[in-house]
């Protein structure tokens, strides 16, 4: 499977793995990708849609078959393992859009001592989180044909029932993708999501 990797230049402040919605590894990831190699993170994207990109919505309806195979959890492992080998221990946080925000909550279920810090973006799943050592954050839309108010409840519920730090925001008028996508209808949340100064740049660097 192939992987996209941006290095920082000096010291790595943590690793950051990156988990792709179902449009595939695109250019939005590349370039968030490299930006955050230039606040100092190691960052890893698996590929998992084997270098295909959809251009239209049918086409990424697609694509979402082949990322919820079973064969994407080993290749979510393997690059969480070669993010891991390139920091410290205890310094590997996850990024997850989408469906890979979906992949994200597994992953901190499967690996529970493997990261710690996990930040959803309009992405769900319930699961039992009691070992993970992850903190978690979420950002979801108020109108979302993909992520049901009642998901998103059951997820919430599942971290906090676990005891786990937990903060979750749900934004206004805004529909899904509204990171990847902005708008001018969402404008107005940009400067707490923006790199650099918004809720979860803060919260991954920690």
């Amino acid at each position: 499977m192939p992987y996209y990797c941006s290095s920082p230049q000096s010291s790595t402040a943590g690793g950051i793995l990156v988990l792709h919605a179902w449009w595939g590894l695109n250019d939005f990831q590349r370039t968030l990708s490299d930006r955050l190699a230039a606040e100092g993170f190691a960052v890893m994207v698996p590929d998992l849609c084997d270098g295909a990109v959809a251009r239209t919505l049918s086409d990424a309806k697609k694509l979402r078959r082949t990322i919820m195979r079973p064969a994407t959890s080993r290749h979510i492992i393997e690059a969480l393992r070669r993010l891991r080998g390139k920091v410290a221990p205890g310094r590997v946080g996850v990024l997850g859009f989408s469906v890979g925000a979906y992949w994200g909550l597994w992953l901190a279920e499967a690996l529970p001592h493997s990261v710690a810090a996990t930040i959803l973006f309009y992405g769900s799943r319930a699961g039992q989180y009691g070992r993970s050592q992850s903190a978690f954050m979420g950002h979801f839309a108020e109108q979302d044909e993909y992520v049901s108010e009642s998901g998103r409840q059951r997820s919430e519920r599942s971290l906090r029932t676990a005891g786990k730090s937990v903060q979750f925001f749900v934004y206004p008028e805004t529909r899904h993708w509204f990171f990847e996508r902005p708008t001018a209808r969402n404008s107005t949340i940009r400067p707490q999501l923006s790199l650099g100064t918004g809720l979860w740049w803060n919260f991954i660097r920690r």
